[in-house]
């Protein structure tokens, strides 16, 4: 079955890669205002790498959903595998390929900046191939927590700078919140048809009513967590630039609302509506960023 550049790239579930691509570039933004000196190539090189994992992760992940029946007629999913628009062995193929690719960037880059990034490439390799061991089992908000936030702004810091800044944490709880909120829509909408595949989601656990109040909330907090660093010092007041997106929080936030009128159909598509406020929310506070650096 032959595809074109276009399905192959929708495969991927593109729309999501704010949530991979925002937090090494919102690190790199961090350093230069704290005024590190930033390793560019090793940087964009991390960049790359982080969106191929994801990219890869995502293929592996729907196989799996599909093959464990989670993904199926009735789910809210991705419908290529389901109607049999890609066959699993082309998925299969197609992330191992970007696996290994991901792979090659990641030498690359130890041999640029020496062993110690190996050490978290090879945890967020193991960790990307295991995502639905983590899913299945109601642990996938930590995975993407940390694979999507934690992990990638350390991991940029150490390329970039040649250490480790355990300070980049300051910026990796917003961006990862809006991550798990990704996750989280997805999972609600799914209730129903993961419970009849046997696999257990947060969502699951917390009940469709409590886990939309949740998603709510998840609009807010990454908001409150910039203001509060902002009123500490721990970041400069122009990070306040993220504020500018705060009315595509509120859209979703409303949307989500509607749940208590219209039941389960009001979440669908919020989920990749995240991922845009995502989007937003990070580029801003990024350009928030960079301007105290040069100023």
């Amino acid at each position: 079955m032959k595809h074109n550049l276009k399905e192959w790239l929708g495969a991927t579930r593109f729309w999501s890669f704010p949530v991979s691509s925002m937090p090494v570039i919102v690190t790199v933004a961090y350093l230069c205002w704290k005024g590190d000196s930033v390793r560019w190539t090793a940087a964009a090189l991390a960049l790359l790498g982080m969106v191929t994992f994801h990219a890869a992760g995502n293929l592996l992940s729907d196989w799996w959903d599909y093959r464990k029946g989670v993904d199926n007629e009735k789910a809210y999913a991705v419908p290529n595998l389901v109607f049999h628009h890609f066959e699993p062995r082309e998925y299969m193929r197609f992330s191992i390929i970007l696996f290994a690719v991901g792979i090659c960037l990641g030498l690359a880059l130890c041999l640029m900046t020496g062993w110690k990034v190996l050490i978290i490439g090879a945890l967020g390799v193991i960790l990307a191939a295991s995502y639905s061991f983590f899913k299945y089992r109601a642990l996938g908000d930590i995975f993407v927590f940390t694979c999507f936030s934690v992990l990638p702004m350390l991991g940029t810091s150490l390329v970039a700078t040649g250490q480790i800044d355990w300070s980049t944490l300051t910026v990796a709880l917003p961006l990862g919140i809006f991550t798990v909120a990704v996750l989280h829509d997805n999972n609600t909408v799914d209730i129903a048809t993961d419970s009849e595949s046997g696999i257990h989601t947060v969502p699951m656990m917390l009940g469709e009513k409590t886990s939309t109040v949740l998603f709510i909330v998840y609009m807010a907090l990454p908001y409150l967590s910039v203001a509060i660093c902002c009123a500490t010092s721990l970041l400069p007041p122009l990070a306040l630039l993220c504020l500018l997106s705060a009315p595509l929080a509120w859209k979703n936030a409303q949307a989500a609302a509607r749940w208590f009128r219209e039941g389960r159909n009001a979440l669908i598509g919020l989920d990749q509506k995240t991922a845009q406020l995502h989007l937003a929310f990070s580029l801003l506070l990024a350009i928030g960023l960079a301007i105290n650096a040069i100023i």
